[in-house]
């Protein structure tokens, strides 16, 4: 359905090193560079970091997520501490499983280091 997602960033580097650091625990290789920008390519979709190309201030989408996979609550948990250590901020509930509609999960959410809420997903076989 998507090709890819464009982020907005404050501060590029320190959004390279957060999304480095959490997308390298789910085995993506770092950022590729190409004009003011990083980009995480993987079969199924592109996820990009960007400052804003028309000069404004990058800024936060309300009720907005960006959720990524996770194979195991194991990977999901790696993803939550890559991203606390490198500059973002727990939020929602604590890492953990979640009973709904679509079933069990394994869920973990963060804020990056703009504010841009994150989402690593795990859903069980």
């Amino acid at each position: 359905m998507f090709s890819h997602v464009m982020v907005g960033v404050k501060d590029l580097e320190a959004s390279r090193k957060f999304y480095d650091a959490v997308l390298g625990t789910l085995g993506q290789a770092p950022g590729m560079a190409n004009n003011q920008r990083y980009f995480y390519r993987s079969p199924t979709g592109s996820f990009g970091i960007t400052t804003p190309i028309n000069g404004e201030a990058a800024s936060v989408g309300n009720g907005t997520t960006y959720g990524f996979k996770a194979t195991s609550p194991e990977q999901a948990e790696a993803f939550h501490a890559a991203g606390i250590a490198n500059g973002g901020v727990t939020c929602e509930d604590p890492p953990g499983w979640r009973e709904g509609p679509s079933g069990k999960l394994f869920l973990a959410y963060l804020r990056d280091p703009d504010g841009h809420k994150i989402c690593v997903v795990h859903r069980p076989g």
